[in-house]
């Protein structure tokens, strides 16, 4: 049986699909920031989250080996700044 949910929690979950790739992208941007500061295995660890997160936004596989490749935060915030200004 479907379980229902109230007008208030089905407001929420509209909300949160409505604004789904505004949260990956604040995601990805605190990622990119954790990613500067990382290192050895932490490095690594962020590595993942980013790339998860980069397929969440649907960026094709080609370029997220190339960031993964240059392992260079700038080329991620310039991308997550690119994706803003898309969305606008």
């Amino acid at each position: 049986m479907p379980r229902k949910h109230t007008r208030y929690q089905q407001k929420i979950i509209k909300n949160y699909y409505d604004n789904r790739k505004a949260i990956s992208l604040q995601r990805l941007s605190e990622l990119v920031t954790e990613l500067y500061l990382a290192e050895g295995k932490g490095r690594q660890r962020q590595w993942e989250y980013i790339i998860a997160a980069l397929e969440k936004l649907e960026i094709p596989k080609s370029r997220i080996e190339h960031l993964r490749l240059k392992d260079d935060p700038a080329l991620i915030a310039n991308l997550v700044e690119e994706l803003m200004t898309k969305d606008k």
